[in-house]
């Protein structure tokens, strides 16, 4: 590709604007003052405006602390979104959550501008388990491990949930793990055996932990290996 192309591409300057500052002897190609804007230049080489590495921007991967009271959208006419959220990144708009929470349910939401990423970590043949935190109105019952663990009938339906795994911690402080993801799940699991979620936190996709470090709000990229352990 002609050098000054490839800016154009990736630096956001326009052909004239990448020509002009290659003229100027801005633009180094492995560290060595670019030829002329005809150069031919490929992406594995190390080539900087003004000292910056101007490179193809790849897809991008992170994972978010939502707290309560945003909605996993890009837009909303009454909620503050998720999206909003990544102000400071470049192109919010082609981001994207995949695996959605409710308006007052918080904790790990992963946001991702890769469509065949957050497909493979959403679609249900994957049955990717997701764990939850939960803070419920009454003491669990007795036999509700056994009854989450051979599915749950929920209301207006006429087929179990896939076996869950129920871990309790306190009468009213319980783990639930799932491995699918219908409307309002985890709430309507506890409601059919007569208890009420009180609050409701995402700890783990899959292999993913919540980073402990992130405050309600805040974001970090993902790992390379935790990309690769929900691929």
């Amino acid at each position: 590709m002609r050098l000054d192309k490839y800016l154009s591409n990736y630096s956001g300057l326009s052909r004239k604007e990448a020509k002009q500052a290659i003229k100027l002897g801005d633009v180094l190609v492995d560290q060595v003052p670019a030829a002329g804007p005809e150069q031919t230049v490929s992406e594995h080489q190390d080539i900087r405006l003004g000292g910056m590495r101007i490179a193809p921007r790849g897809p991008r991967y992170f994972m978010l602390n939502k707290p309560v009271g945003c909605v996993c959208a890009n837009s909303d006419p009454q909620h503050p979104t998720v999206i909003a959220l990544f102000a400071e990144e470049e192109d919010v708009s082609e981001l994207h959550v995949a695996g959605r929470l409710d308006l007052d349910t918080t904790g790990l939401v992963l946001v991702t501008d890769d469509g065949h990423w957050s497909h493979r970590v959403t679609s249900p043949k994957h049955k990717m388990p997701k764990r939850y935190q939960v803070t419920l109105q009454d003491p669990i019952a007795d036999d509700a491990a056994a009854r989450f663990a051979e599915g749950i009938l929920l209301r207006n339906e006429h087929k179990r949930t896939r076996p869950a795994s129920l871990q309790v911690n306190a009468p009213q402080q319980v783990e639930l793990t799932i491995y699918e993801g219908k409307y309002h799940q985890v709430k309507r699991m506890f409601a059919a055996i007569g208890n009420h979620v009180v609050a409701l936190h995402r700890a783990a996709i899959g292999p993913v932990v919540l980073d402990p470090q992130l405050q309600p709000g805040e974001y970090r990229p993902l790992h390379q290996e935790e990309i690769e352990r929900l691929s």
